[in-house]
């Protein structure tokens, strides 16, 4: 008798098999040149110089050769990157007010109330000098120069408070006394916030000695200065106590 083997049998499929991708091209990098990083660098560098040394002694009281020591370049290569120390100074100026005043703008962009985009930017502000105090220093010194009034944030308060007086938000019957009214306080408060109020400041304990207190500063500010617009004292520090909206640091950098 003979032995029958069943074996199994092997169904092959007439479909073909899936290709294997190709494994991706290397990513190159594109690495900046070295001449142009330097050139980068060194401007940065003096662009860093010349904001420390103007707020702290003003465009006037500073040197070109006092920036450049300070920045740790060469004399002759400050002309590489500014025609004059009145062009870095445009520059700085430009950094600090426009930049600035247009992140403002992204911050406020989804709020429809005047008030309230008021307030945001009075906080805002306030919070910027906190954590960069030469930021700070310089706005307080050039707040109300020809040129930061004309631009940045200077123009862009005359907008707010108009919006805000053309909603019939404000109750302001000259918006340039209003303007200098909001302008001045903010500065006054940026120069408390850095003398009194923020950790570690020099006269801290002199708030104290007073019977003041620090907390809250910058939703205090807000809200007084909504108060100066006209606002009832409940509507301004309900406003100025929301929360604070946030550019996404991810869009910033693109």
């Amino acid at each position: 008798m003979t032995k029958t083997t069943n074996r199994p049998t092997t169904k092959r499929s007439s479909r073909a098999a899936p290709a294997v991708p190709a494994p991706a091209a290397p990513v190159i990098e594109e690495r900046e040149p070295r001449g142009a990083r330097r050139k980068r660098e060194t401007r940065a560098r003096l662009l860093d110089a010349a904001l420390r040394l103007m707020a702290e002694k003003g465009m006037e009281g500073v040197a070109i050769n006092e920036i450049t020591e300070a920045a740790d370049v060469g004399f002759g290569s400050f002309y590489n990157h500014f025609e004059s120390k009145e062009a870095i100074y445009a520059t700085l100026v430009d950094n600090v007010f426009e930049e600035f005043a247009n992140m403002l703008d992204r911050l406020a962009g989804g709020i429809t109330d005047p008030a309230e985009v008021v307030a945001v930017s009075v906080r805002h502000t306030v919070l910027r000098a906190r954590h960069d105090p030469v930021w700070g220093r310089f706005l307080i010194r050039e707040g109300f120069s020809a040129r930061a009034m004309s631009r940045g944030l200077g123009q862009r308060l005359l907008r707010d408070i108009g919006n805000g007086i053309a909603a019939k938000r404000f109750v302001v019957a000259d918006p340039f006394i209003g303007f200098l009214a909001v302008g001045g306080t903010v500065l006054s408060a940026i120069a408390a916030e850095l003398n009194f109020v923020a950790p570690g400041a020099s006269a801290a304990g002199v708030l104290k000695e007073l019977g003041f207190s620090g907390e809250h500063f910058p939703e205090r500010t807000a809200a007084m200065l909504l108060q100066t617009l006209g606002l009832k004292r409940a509507e301004a520090e309900k406003i100025a106590a929301r929360p604070l909206p946030v550019v996404d640091e991810a869009v910033e950098e693109n």
